[in-house]
């Protein structure tokens, strides 16, 4: 009799743990494709036209926007540090095929903390996929968004990001092998 009590109390116990896990799923947010009005995916002239409506960015127009030298994709880098009621510091948005595909916010410390931003985070969109002391990632299907140490919050499209990796892999050196076959052999 002992025995089916037990089990029974065991069976219950993973339904339970099954349901708490399930429900707290269920109540975490879809990942967001960007910050504000910019989203990943939009075409430089777009997020130009964002980025001047929110002057938090400290978006000063064209001068802002190069080209990267290894690419020749667009990048637009802005600077917020002049601006004291500002979150961010610095921002970069990179565009690859005219299409935004990753933005990086350089949070401002003296407004905002990293343990703030990461509770926000963990609260809205459930824990981390990976965690390690330099960086939480979130990921879904199509964004993978990072908060990183110091105080950075990074939005990248997944698809897009695959398809640069899967093109540009590269042999590894020599000196590459060497250490991964030190490394195995621990």
């Amino acid at each position: 009799m002992q025995r089916n009590s037990f089990f029974s109390r065991f069976i219950r116990s993973i339904f339970i743990f099954s349901l708490v896990a399930l429900s707290s799923l269920s109540f975490a947010e879809t990942l967001p494709s960007g910050y504000g009005k910019i989203r990943l995916g939009m075409g430089v002239d777009s997020v130009k036209d964002a980025l001047k409506s929110v002057a938090d960015f400290g978006y000063r127009g064209d001068r802002d926007v190069s080209l990267s030298p290894t690419s020749k994709e667009v990048i637009i880098e802005t600077d917020a540090t002049f601006l004291s009621q500002s979150f961010f510091n610095r921002c970069w948005f990179q565009f690859y095929e005219g299409n935004l595909y990753i933005i990086t916010l350089n949070l401002n410390p003296a407004r905002i903390d990293y343990n703030s931003v990461f509770k926000t985070l963990c609260n809205k969109y459930g824990s981390p996929q990976l965690l390690n002391p330099d960086k939480s990632v979130w990921q879904d299907g199509s964004v993978i968004m990072s908060l990183e140490k110091p105080l950075a919050l990074k939005y990248v499209d997944a698809s897009q990001f695959q398809k640069l990796q899967d093109t540009s892999k590269v042999d590894k050196t020599q000196t590459e092998k060497s250490r991964e076959n030190f490394l195995e052999g621990l």
